[in-house]
């Protein structure tokens, strides 16, 4: 080789390294909107499919059962592997975690927008999940690692959970637009070209940070976690076919109790455990997840119910329901960005509390629906309660979650914040679905009026289970008006302090929903 070729090739490598080396670091408000841009195709793709349903059965002639796992086959591989994805962006880096798992997510939707076959499409979205379990925790451990704790931090952790909320509010509306002008393969293939650009974006902008100390991942306790949390979302998920004493509803459920036990076991044992079981002596870490499944179960109800009852009971074409649930989409919205504005005068936990209030009472007057259903009073009035309370919840319970992680485990309690909400929507959507199908049964099978009575209860449960919330939040959630700056060391003062003020200080680069 010349030395004048040598030169050419060395100013070459140069101008590639030049092209994606970090140099200066990006803006915070890049950062934050990358991430998530990242989290609203996934909470996105939860909802979005739900319209495209009875197209896609036509299209590829699946049955009824394999329809449902369309929808389930994406929910399952999500939740059961949220904590391997948290712990994995931990060790080996939150912006690698990232990219893997956008680039995985958009690969399975092109796949499933091209599928000729049921089996192929089922595939696709169980792979989907994958990316989304791997790609979710690392954007809310982005968000909060690139901007300094205090109202900044509160403010981006707002606009995270924002663009989650909106993206399973919006869902419903984008997939009803896309299968009326297009057709139903555009609800997945829409995240193609989206991902690829926020693809191409985070390799360049974002910066990597980890926490891993140089260990390995817990595989053992991985393959346990994840296979019990799969096996208890798919027995959650056949409570509605199948009811709860069916054996297709208690063998997976009893499975999936005992790989949790014995994941607790190995847990307890393992030098370098992947859900380090001391996390949950925190105060703020264990009440605000617990907090989180609870207001999710019912919280995850609504977009669903609603559907069905502005399709089945009203007889809205799928982009008319989607309009009609507008105004609740951004109540949830508002909901959000004004949390940060009320918690360091309210705290955090009361900010959640009124939340939780607030959308108690919309899930009640929800509850008084009939078959006529008035527009005003009976959809867009306690809609816009129960997502603006929606919205006032999520952002203080995101905020004290994450507050009692030290850095090395932000990841880990990011996927914890994220499973425990879909968790939580799982088993409630199964729940409620399971006493709306009773009630409406005994008022009649499919008649509108029967329809409407089960919805009904199925809100006032949800009403029932949110109070329930509110107690838990007032009796155990951690007091915390303002957030502790940046830098201020934790570690001090009595044990209930550390558990109210416990924060992750580290400044280095670095939000989930309420689905359909």
């Amino acid at each position: 080789m010349t030395t004048m070729s040598r030169a050419d090739d060395a100013s070459r490598r140069s101008r590639i390294s030049r092209l994606f080396s970090r140099g200066a670091p990006p803006p915070a408000w890049l950062v934050v909107a990358l991430a998530c841009a990242g989290q609203f195709l996934v909470v996105l793709d939860v909802s979005v499919v739900n319209v495209a349903l009875p197209s896609m059965r036509t299209d590829l002639g699946m049955s009824a059962s394999g329809l449902q796992w369309v929808v389930n086959a994406y929910a399952i591989a999500f939740a059961g592997f949220m904590l391997l994805g948290g712990r994995a962006g931990d060790l080996y880096g939150r912006k690698r975690m990232f990219l893997v798992g956008l680039a995985l997510f958009t690969l399975a939707s092109l796949a499933g927008g091209l599928a000729q076959d049921g089996w192929q499409l089922l595939l696709a979205r169980a792979a989907q999940g994958l990316g989304a379990a791997v790609l979710a925790p690392s954007t809310l451990t982005i968000v909060t690692s690139a901007v300094p704790e205090g109202a900044a931090r509160a403010r981006a952790i707002a606009t995270w959970t924002a663009v989650g909320a909106g993206g399973g509010a919006a869902g419903g509306l984008v997939g009803g637009v896309l299968v009326d002008t297009l057709s139903w393969r555009w609800v997945l293939l829409i995240n193609v070209p989206v991902g690829a650009v926020v693809l191409l974006g985070s390799l360049r902008r974002l910066p990597e940070s980890r926490a891993g100390d140089g260990r390995r991942l817990d595989l053992p306790g991985a393959v346990l976690v994840t296979a019990g949390l799969g096996m208890l979302a798919y027995g959650i998920s056949q409570t509605e076919a199948e009811g709860w004493t069916a054996a297709a509803t208690l063998v997976p459920l009893a499975a999936g109790l005992a790989l949790v036990a014995l994941f607790l076991v190995v847990e307890a044992r393992t030098a370098a455990p992947l859900m380090p079981l001391g996390l949950f002596r925190s105060r703020a870490v264990s009440s605000a997840n617990t907090a989180m499944f609870l207001c999710g179960s019912a919280m995850f109800c609504m977009w669903f119910f609603m559907t069905l009852y502005t399709q089945n009971v009203l007889g809205y074409s799928p982009l008319e329901a989607g309009l009609a649930l507008v105004p609740s989409s951004l109540a949830v919205l508002v909901g959000s960005k004004s949390a940060p504005r009320f918690m360091p005068v309210l705290g955090a936990r009361n900010v959640a509390v009124l939340g939780s209030l607030i959308a108690a009472v919309g899930f009640g007057w929800q509850s008084l629906m009939t078959a006529r259903g008035d527009y005003l009073t009976e959809i867009m009035f306690p809609g816009i309660l129960m997502m603006l309370g929606a919205g006032l919840t999520a952002t203080p319970l995101a905020a004290l979650a994450t507050s009692g992680a030290a850095p090395g485990e932000a990841g880990l309690v990011s996927g914890l914040v994220n499973t425990s909400r879909t968790m939580g929507g799982s088993l409630g959507l199964a729940v409620m679905s399971t006493i709306a199908a009773a009630r409406t049964a005994e008022s009649g099978g499919s008649r509108p009026e029967a329809l409407t009575e089960g919805y009904a209860l199925a809100f006032r449960t949800g009403a029932g289970v949110l109070l329930g919330g509110v107690v838990l939040m007032v009796v155990w959630l951690p007091w915390r008006r303002t957030a502790v700056p940046a830098g201020v060391p934790t570690g001090t003062g009595s044990s209930a302090d550390r558990d109210a003020t416990s924060t992750t200080s580290t400044t280095s680069t670095t939000s989930t929903s309420f689905e359909k």
